[in-house]
């Protein structure tokens, strides 16, 4: 199942069936137990009339035990034997015992001795009797019903043929002889059963047809928000086709995540539009730039070799020269675009920019080194790559400067700052960021150039940005451009 949409209803639906499920259960668990106590509430009351009959010493024979066909009542004494049960009680289960026959005791009552009590003939003889029984049904504290909580349980009766399932409550009684008989009484559990059956019916029966709603609704919900995603395929897919890399993909009104995806989407084409630009500018730059030395390289090299006396030796040899710098400088600036990291070994700059200054023999103006004292001028990094900044920088400054090339190395916080400042003409506000830009070069009273080809500040700066360190331009004291490298000190 690879769609999207499959997916989400699918999950949707899963969820919402194990919630039904859950919740359906938890509803029936609920319903059940309410009619089980209501039940259980039914036969407690049955249980504790009986009880309060055997507590005023009815004999058994003449207990009421109520309806038998909704309430059917067993008695037994301390020793578990059966001494009353409802009529046409034939079966019993879950109160103790599954006798539905009284024993021998169930001839006499609590408050009898036997059978004849009522016998007019015997009247005289059981008067004394019959006064002391009045003199204890006055008595109040004679027999007493149990206030504790009964006994509850699950079992069965058959009553005149009927087999059903009841809630049974067990009731103690105490006589006025002290005798304890327990009452269980028990009340009908087929309405909880039919209230339970019907509600799972019911949930059975609509389940199915809910989880068929849920999957159809998420199914359209999610097609309709995942529309706009298939947009943004279907013209990434057209920009695949016709590369043109000005095409923008549709940012929908919302403020959701699929709008920021397309505005982000839009982002990385305009960077890759930017970055594919740029590559193509260079390409044609490089290519030009190394058309000029190769030719006049040729040139000289064809007559030198048709007239020997008329090669220009030392031209040859400076066009090569610029052409080997050139190739250098596009190989350094690739490895860079590659993401090539610099090294961190520790670098003096102070040392560094003495040591390239003493090497450059030719130059027309002297440099003026000047390294802060009491300072730590040490930063990480290649200490090839700093050399390159730095003779870039130096090379720059030699071009444009009248009388002075001042170098400063000095530490400013926790920075290393080197700056190159010449007497030029400078370099105008407007065109201090496009200078760092590959193969820039600015008019003539800025260019008056030996054969560079404008990567020198290019270089400088990625190395610069690669150490995490800025290279910035802005006007020196002596009237001219001063280039302040900026690095972070080794700590």
């Amino acid at each position: 199942m690879r769609s999207v949409r499959a997916r989400a209803a699918l999950g949707a639906t899963l969820v919402v069936a194990v919630a039904l499920v859950a919740a359906g259960l938890a509803v029936l668990l609920v319903l059940r137990s309410n009619l089980t106590d209501r039940a259980g509430l039914e036969a407690e009351v049955a249980a504790r009339e009986v009880a309060g009959q055997l507590a005023l010493d009815v004999p058994y024979a003449r207990l009421d035990l109520g309806d038998e066909e909704t309430h059917p009542v067993q008695v037994t004494d301390e020793r578990g034997r059966v001494v009353a049960v409802s009529d046409d009680l034939e079966a019993i289960t879950g109160t103790g015992t599954d006798r539905v026959t009284p024993g021998p005791t169930a001839s006499t009552g609590p408050g009898t001795q036997h059978d004849d009590d009522d016998d007019d003939d015997d009247k005289d003889s059981d008067d004394d009797k019959d006064k002391d029984d009045d003199t204890r049904d006055d008595d109040p504290g004679r027999g007493e019903v149990s206030s504790d909580e009964p006994e509850f349980s699950n079992g069965t009766a058959t009553v005149d043929g009927d087999r059903a399932d009841y809630r049974f409550a067990a009731v103690e009684a105490t006589t006025s002889a002290g005798v304890t008989l327990t009452v269980h009484a028990g009340a009908p559990l087929a309405a909880e059963q039919e209230a339970v059956g019907s509600v799972r019916g019911a949930m059975l029966a609509g389940l199915p047809a809910l989880l068929l709603v849920v999957a159809a609704v998420t199914w359209l919900v999610t097609r309709r928000a995942l529309r706009p995603v298939e947009g943004i395929r279907r013209e990434l897919a057209a920009i695949t086709a016709s590369q043109d890399l000005g095409r923008r993909v549709p940012e929908p009104g919302s403020r959701d995540e699929i709008a920021r995806l397309a505005r982000t989407t839009n982002e990385t084409l305009s960077a890759l539009e930017t970055s594919v630009d740029r590559q193509r500018r260079f390409v044609a730059d490089a290519s030009h730039e190394l058309r000029s030395p190769i030719a006049s390289l040729r040139t000289q090299l064809e007559v030198g070799a048709a007239h020997p006396e008329l090669l220009d030796l030392p031209g040859a040899v400076a066009d090569t020269v610029r052409l080997q710098a050139l190739a250098a400088d596009l190989l350094l600036l690739a490895r860079l675009d590659a993401g090539e990291r610099p090294g961190r070994a520790a670098v003096d700059l102070g040392a560094l920019v003495r040591e390239e200054v003493s090497q450059r023999t030719g130059d027309r103006i002297p440099v003026e080194v000047s390294v802060a004292e009491g300072g730590a001028v040490e930063v990480s990094g290649s200490r090839g790559q700093l050399a390159r900044v730095t003779g870039n920088l130096l090379d720059n400054a030699e071009r444009h400067a009248e009388r002075s090339v001042a170098v400063t190395v000095r530490a400013e916080g926790e920075d290393v700052c080197l700056e190159v400042a010449d007497d030029g003409t400078g370099v105008p506000p407007p065109e201090r960021e496009r200078i760092f830009e590959r193969f820039v070069r600015l008019d003539d009273a800025r260019t008056r150039d030996d054969g560079g080809a404008g990567l020198g500040l290019a270089l400088a700066r990625d190395i610069a940005s690669r150490h995490g360190g800025t290279l910035t331009v802005g006007t020196s004291p002596r009237g001219g451009a001063a280039f302040v490298l900026r690095l972070p000190g080794r700590s």
